[in-house]
């Protein structure tokens, strides 16, 4: 149970209620972290905007995406964010043995060469920002990776780091 109220979705009205509606249409259920961010529409409505932007991203494949959030979250030891991203990459279609070696090495990831420097980039990024070197980037540039690609990458692993201190904060339970 959250230590704030959320709404249930039959009591949802307005703007909450179309948010909820689009989750549902996506995930089947409401999910706990839906309705927590649905605390503050604004907000949930804001992150609908950053999962359709990284859902439709040009380089950034939906599996890296997906196993940057979860060993961000492993790092921050965020057990709900952890295993949402586990079974997401299960229900992709990544054997659990693989993405358990992931979670154990991040170089053990079933990614690509530059997926893999891209996931240990940014989880470098969000452990010790300030080690982070223009050697760093530029080895990323050399594998192919753009500006774009790299800042979107730490941007997207940041706003992991945060929104696992909200879910954290207020004990979201599992789904």
């Amino acid at each position: 149970m959250s230590l704030i109220k959320t709404t249930p979705p039959e009591q949802a009205e307005g703007k909450l209620a179309e948010l909820y509606a689009s989750a549902e249409q996506f995930f089947g259920f409401i999910p706990n972290n839906v309705r927590l961010l649905g605390v503050s529409p604004t907000i949930l409505d804001n992150q609908f905007s950053m999962v359709e932007y990284y859902m439709s991203h040009k380089t950034l494949k939906t599996p890296l995406l997906a196993g940057i959030r979860m060993m961000v979250s492993k790092r921050c030891r965020s057990e709900y964010c952890e295993n949402a991203n586990t079974q997401m990459l299960i229900r992709m279609g990544v054997p659990k043995e693989k993405v358990e070696a992931c979670k154990a090495d991040p170089q053990q990831a079933p990614f690509s060469d530059n997926e893999k420097a891209m996931l240990g980039f940014v989880l470098k990024a969000v452990e010790d920002p300030k080690s982070v070197t223009a050697q760093d980037v530029e080895a990323l540039k050399t594998m192919g990776w753009t500006d774009q690609d790299i800042f979107d990458a730490v941007a997207h692993g940041a706003r992991m780091v945060g929104t696992n201190i909200i879910f954290d904060t207020f004990k979201i339970d599992r789904d």
